[in-house]
């Protein structure tokens, strides 16, 4: 009996040693534990426990307005809500990916792809996954709080421009940043961060940017917003900065609507200051498109578009001047003296040179006279005389030809203030033997001395040579923001004789019997100026050639007002016209230099109303939609390549 009392007493002692080195071992573990969790994790901790009670909502800065020169807004903000995605838990991210796609109408290979382009950043950073928010997507929001507690609505200020593409290859648009631009910003921009793209947009984008504010808010178990921490703890947004433009809102409504839906562009300045007062291009998209974020299938329709509406044709289409160059050669001519002083050729509505016949364009009128006679160079620019030029052309050499056009801003920038700005071309000797590895041959210059061949110029470049040489050899910078420091000027001596003979000559085009644009004329407006039509086939092939086709005449009319020392001066490119350039393009000068006198007199005279002082802009635009674009095919392909062809001559 005694043994069995032994092994019972023994037994338990050792389980309720063991038991007790396990329980004071537990409670080691736990001591550990609370002292690892109260000491030395306690920051880390007492953050994640602040972030899911806490939750910092960033306040976007509204970008900088774009006014006209007289005040009036061009580009504006307006307020709307972009959909955040809250980062903090990647397992809960994976989780519900799919139900957050098909509630917010997004693909879930989009949204993975974000997700990896932003794996970089802190989790804590939210980023945008829709920058418009629909009123279908605030109620999925609110209706999914407590299961998908991962997406938030921000308030931002979309950009706003003036309907019917107004002014939009000017004023440009802004978009997501690109990892390049990301990268180049050092830390500054963050994926989702919109920036400038073209335009003014671009150019004046570290102007026009704000500075990010951010607001700190308690939320609840579900995500659900419930306090504000008040206003120590929110940091303010700081606006970006407005910019005035030197545009005059009255002058790009009337070139909108002149030059209608027809391809091509419009640039007025003032060759005083180098201001620009309008600058158009045709076709182009709304900006607006891309306020928010363009799908790749609206990308991809623009790019493969042939008339290309994203290109700017104001700065960027190189293009054959046309008769518009053969100012060019008679300033050269005067200045060098060669031919002679006094010179006069005959013209019978062609020119043989080395062997080939080289036509004038009024050997193909259907009908009157089918030659120019005698001519001197007042006559020869006022019924552009093809015949003439060949033989200044000749006379002078590719060499002083080329010297003349570059100095007077033939394929050079103008150094605008406005991204991707192209410089066409003035080929010389070195050009052809550096690009075709040949040499220069001597009749080549024949096409260059009237504008066609491989001189290639843009609008604004056409504006800016004119408006020099009417302004006596000095050219002022183009610029597009008011009152801009530091604008160039650069001066290229002419002599008086010359400046009086060619703007005399000009003045003919318009006021004087037999000039090309005597149907501009304008009472009591010293309105001069040069046609120019561009062929891309020769005349004898003409009678194949249908209106908006791509081998139609591109029209082009550059002119001013006054006489001498002008204050506007307007260049015009009308794509596949078809038409002379006086006939297509002449009208559009016509309306802007009379609309500008017109509100000069209204000034002048204190009568400006405030219908005047306040364009209405939908009236505007709904008038410029009403004009019909054309049947045209290809805006480019006119454009492509300057004709070599003998009988590829300039038209008017």
């Amino acid at each position: 009996m005694s043994y069995w009392f032994r092994n019972d007493n023994r037994l338990p002692q050792a389980r309720l040693a063991i038991a007790s080195y396990v329980i004071v071992g537990m409670v080691g573990l736990l001591l550990l534990g609370f002292w690892k969790l109260q000491v030395v994790d306690s920051d880390k901790y007492g953050v994640m426990a602040e972030r899911n009670r806490v939750r910092s909502i960033p306040i976007i800065a509204p970008r900088g307005r774009m006014l006209d020169r007289d005040g009036r807004v061009l580009v504006d903000n307006y307020p709307s809500f972009s959909i955040l995605l809250l980062r903090d838990d990647p397992a809960l991210i994976d989780k519900n990916l799919p139900a957050i796609a098909d509630g917010l109408g997004l693909q879930v290979s989009d949204l993975k792809d974000q997700l990896e382009s932003t794996k970089a950043l802190p989790k804590f950073q939210p980023i945008v996954i829709k920058p418009e928010a629909t009123n279908a997507d605030v109620a999925f929001i609110e209706s999914h709080r407590s299961d998908i507690p991962l997406l938030e609505m921000l308030m931002v200020q979309r950009r706003r421009y003036l309907p019917g593409g107004f002014m939009a290859h000017a004023s440009g648009y802004v978009g997501e940043v690109s990892e390049q631009q990301i990268e180049a910003s050092n830390g500054k921009l963050r994926p989702g961060d919109l920036a400038g793209k073209t335009g003014l947009e671009r150019q004046y984008n570290d102007i026009l940017t704000g500075t990010d504010g951010m607001r700190r808010v308690i939320v609840n178990s579900v995500g659900k917003e419930v306090k504000e921490l008040g206003r120590l703890s929110e940091q303010e947004p700081i606006p970006g900065k407005q910019i005035q433009l030197t545009i005059d809102y009255d002058l790009q409504a009337v070139a909108e609507q002149s030059l209608g839906q027809r391809p091509g562009a419009v640039v007025a300045l003032d060759p005083r200051t180098g201001e620009v007062l309008a600058m158009v291009s045709r076709p182009t998209p709304d900006p607006n498109d891309f306020a928010v974020r363009i799908s790749g299938e609206e990308w991809k329709a623009l790019n493969d578009d042939p008339l290309h509406p994203l290109l700017n044709r104001a700065i960027q289409a190189q293009l054959a001047p046309g008769s518009v160059f053969k100012i060019v050669t008679a300033t050269a001519m005067l200045e060098e003296h060669v031919p002679e002083e006094g010179f006069t050729t005959f013209c019978p509505g062609y020119g043989t040179f080395f062997g080939r016949q080289y036509h004038c364009y009024v050997f193909y009128a259907k009908s009157g006279p089918k030659s120019h006679g005698v001519l001197g160079l007042h006559d020869a620019i006022l019924k552009s005389c093809d015949v003439f030029f060949y033989n200044v052309g000749m006379r002078l050499g590719i060499d002083r030809l080329s010297y003349y056009a570059i100095k007077l801003g033939i394929g050079r920038k103008t150094g605008i203030d406005l991204p991707s700005e192209e410089q066409g071309l003035m080929p010389t000797q070195e050009w052809v033997e550096r690009t075709f590895h040949r040499k220069w041959y001597a009749g080549e210059v024949i096409s260059v001395a009237t504008g066609q061949g491989a001189v290639t110029t843009t609008p604004l470049q056409l504006a800016h040579m004119i408006g020099g040489i009417a302004s006596g050899g000095v050219f002022k910078q183009p610029h597009m923001l008011k009152d801009a420091p530091n604008v160039a000027e650069e001066r290229f001596h002419i002599s008086d004789s010359t400046v009086e003979k060619v703007t005399d000559a000009m003045y003919g085009v318009v006021n004087e019997a037999g000039g090309t644009g005597t149907h501009l004329k304008l009472a009591g407006i010293e309105l001069s100026g040069k046609s120019g039509t561009a062929q891309v086939i020769g005349y004898d092939k003409m009678n194949l050639v249908k209106k908006g086709s791509q081998y139609a005449d591109n029209a082009w009319f550059v002119g001013y007002a006054p006489r001498r020392d002008p204050e506007i001066c307007v260049a015009v490119l009308v794509q596949e016209s078809g038409l002379h350039g006086g006939e297509a393009a002449g009208p559009v000068v016509r309306d802007i230099v009379k609309a500008y006198y017109d509100k000069k007199a209204k000034k002048t005279q204190g009568t400006l109303t405030a219908d005047d002082k306040r364009y209405d802009v939908d009236h505007a635009a709904a008038a410029t939609a009403a004009i019909q674009p054309p049947a045209v095919k290809s805006a480019g392909a006119s454009a492509a390549a300057p004709n070599h062809a003998a009988n590829a001559t300039t038209q008017r």
